[in-house]
């Protein structure tokens, strides 16, 4: 009997769904997990509520009720259908940069890697029926390439349907502009309240004393380049050297110690990182004038770095060289290429004047467009410009003006994409506005940042549990018990984290 079948029968057995006999009867079978869960709902043994909160408790995210959805149809288009099948996964909803799928077995890991690669979104997966799941795929990507819009469940409120004004049957009904425009443009319903969602009755809820706090929200830090735990200290350079930095990002040794030596016998200084936040760090501090940098690593994503980088005013013009191994089935090198916003994509294995091609084309178009734009403002500008930004954010927020002072700490973020405080405050008026997933977000970008900002770390691990990610949770908390600042402190995460295990 492997593991998550016993995972599977302990958890039902304690919850009183099912009797011994009737677990001794069915764990005969080959079935495993997730599809134990679904044959044992199929049979009636116990509901598909049931099964979804077992499923939802040994995975530690949220189980989701797919004949309580309505999809949109155009969601699809992120994931090719043979995927789909494949894995058992499907997109639900889509949000800027958020993405939220249902799965059959979260634990595959890799296919949400990938995914989060080729979208450049974070994913948050959610746990379904097996069964349930693989009839779905089939209807929506029929539906979808019959020219059809919606898949609806057999079970959605009616109330979902009148937003997205449609009936039973998907089709479009005559409903009210009113209507119409909250369908199309409403609010992300929190997690908890959403059609479709289980959320595990056992997940122990967040005390008031848990809540999100200020944490210093209003206190401008007249230092907006606060970091923690710096990658290595790398050798100070005189200002007088003109030779270009090359920053190589990637995991694999072989490759760096390549693409040095290669560079600095061509005259470049070159930096290096194998993690994706010590990446950021160097950005931050050394601003390198071309990035190579490997598409898939450690921590954060080379996909969503460039994003970062390119959607920044402040670094925006450093060219970026993407490489990778990449997912040939899923999208052509040059879509990559378009959709990172990156100079060049190149595929490995590379030969070497593919690299070097690039590296002075990059070199030398980086060039041009500084001399043809005079008017750059210089990174002090910049940095003044965002703590500016983080205190009108602040003084909208003490005048009552939540939405007003979001536009201000956003206006900061996009000039100066790696200021912790910004992201860090950004976060946590999320929070009180109960946009969950866009204050995970944040915080989440301020602790790449500054790793080691307890008030940071504990906000990111209630959010996570507000949200229904369990594991991800208690991840946050056991990170905030190393930083906690006091014994006190201490003894009360440790009690929390026994009642939420």
């Amino acid at each position: 009997m492997d593991q998550s079948r016993k995972t599977i029968g302990r958890i039902l057995l304690e919850r009183r769904r099912i009797s011994s006999d009737d677990l001794e009867r069915v764990l005969g079978d080959e079935s495993a997990g997730g599809r134990l869960a679904s044959r044992l709902a199929e049979q009636g043994t116990i509901s598909e509520v049931d099964a979804l909160k077992a499923l939802s408790e040994q995975h530690g995210i949220p189980g989701i009720d797919l004949s309580q959805i309505c999809l949109r149809l155009d969601e699809l288009e992120l994931l090719p259908r043979e995927i789909a099948e494949k894995h058992l996964i499907i997109p639900v909803l889509s949000r800027d940069d958020r993405l939220f799928v249902a799965m059959g077995n979260p634990a595959e890991t890799k296919v949400i890697d990938e995914l989060e690669f080729v979208t450049g979104k974070k994913v948050y997966p959610y746990v379904a029926l097996q069964s349930a799941l693989t009839h779905m795929i089939q209807e929506a990507y029929d539906r979808k390439a019959c020219g059809h819009q919606f898949f609806v469940g057999r079970n959605c409120p009616r109330e979902v349907l009148t937003r997205f004004g449609i009936d039973a049957s998907g089709s479009e009904v005559d409903v009210s502009d009113t209507a119409a425009a909250s369908a199309t443009a409403g609010s992300e319903p929190p997690a908890h309240d959403a059609p479709g969602v289980v959320v595990d009755d056992t997940l122990h809820q967040a005390s008031r004393s848990d809540e999100v706090e200020d944490s210093g929200f209003g206190e401008v830090s007249p230092d907006l380049s606060v970091v923690g735990e710096r990658p290595g200290e790398w050798p100070s350079i005189s200002a007088s050297v003109q030779a270009k930095t090359i920053l190589v990002v990637d995991d694999e040794p072989e490759i760096v110690r390549m693409l040095r030596r290669l560079l600095e016998a061509r005259g470049y200084r070159v930096l290096d990182a194998d993690r994706g936040l010590a990446a950021l760090l160097i950005v931050k501090d050394r601003a390198p004038d071309v990035i190579i940098l490997d598409a898939i690593l450690p921590e954060v994503h080379g996909f969503e770095i460039a994003r970062r980088i390119k959607g920044s005013k402040r670094y925006g013009h450093i060219p970026i060289i993407m490489i990778s191994a990449v997912y040939r089935g899923w999208r052509y090198a040059e879509d990559l290429k378009q959709s990172c916003g990156v100079e060049y994509f190149i595929e490995k294995p590379f030969k070497i004047n593919e690299i070097v091609d690039a590296v002075e084309h990059c070199v030398s178009d980086s060039a041009a467009s500084l001399a043809q734009a005079p008017g750059v403002p210089e990174d002090e500008a910049l940095s003044e410009e965002a703590e500016k930004a983080l205190a009108a954010g602040v003084a909208a927020y003490r005048a009552g003006r939540a939405e007003e002072a979001v536009a201000h700490l956003l206006r900061g973020t996009e000039i100066d994409p790696l200021a912790y405080r910004l992201h860090l405050h950004l976060g946590l008026l999320y929070g009180k506005l109960g946009r969950v997933y866009e204050a995970i977000g944040e915080l989440e970008k301020a602790i790449g940042i500054n790793s080691r900002h307890f008030p940071a770390v504990k906000n990111l691990a209630v959010l996570y549990q507000k949200a229904g990610f369990r594991n991800k949770a208690a991840e946050m908390w056991e990170r905030s018990l190393s930083l906690a600042p006091d014994d006190a402190t201490r003894k009360s995460i440790k009690e929390h984290l026994i009642n939420l295990l």
